[in-house]
């Protein structure tokens, strides 16, 4: 199953999104934004091609609407968010990060994850001067950085 998204998929709270047992590919479009919430599951899916997206008017719960500007891209894009688990998906070739962690983000497992052909792979952080990213705490923990990364990874 191929899901291209036109605008963002933002979760809310308490969350999960499993694709055990299914071949699910979010691709060729949009692609997920957890922002200000906690508790989020993104399990099992094949995330790639993700292309910038916004201006326009995007649901980010079920009685309401709101206008987003422009996404970057990220497969995955976690902002002032914690408690976030990004466990056994494939991610590859997007237009910006594939994922990135940025605004105060904390409690986050990035784990058992398959990440090839990208540029910028990981985010976690976006400035030296923001005080909030400083008590950002992250696990990175048996992932598989595979061929064509460039730059952003563990060493």
């Amino acid at each position: 199953m191929v899901i291209r998204l036109k605008q963002e998929l933002i979760m809310n709270s308490f969350k999960t999104i499993d694709g055990r047992g299914v071949n699910v590919h979010v691709a060729n479009g949009a692609c997920i934004t957890i922002q200000y919430v906690t508790n989020v599951i993104i399990h099992g899916l094949h995330i790639h091609d993700c292309k910038p997206t916004g201006n326009a008017m995007v649901r980010s719960s079920p009685s309401h609407f709101g206008w987003r500007t422009m996404a970057d891209g990220d497969a995955i894009s976690i902002f002032g968010s914690s408690h976030i688990w990004v466990d056994h998906n494939s991610l590859s070739n997007c237009a910006d990060g594939l994922v990135d962690a940025v605004m105060g983000s904390t409690a986050i497992t990035i784990s058992n994850n398959h990440m090839t052909h990208h540029n910028e792979v990981m985010l976690l952080g976006h400035s030296d001067s923001y005080t909030r990213d400083k008590q950002m705490q992250v696990t990175i923990a048996y992932n598989h950085f595979g061929q064509g990364l460039i730059q952003r990874m563990p060493r």
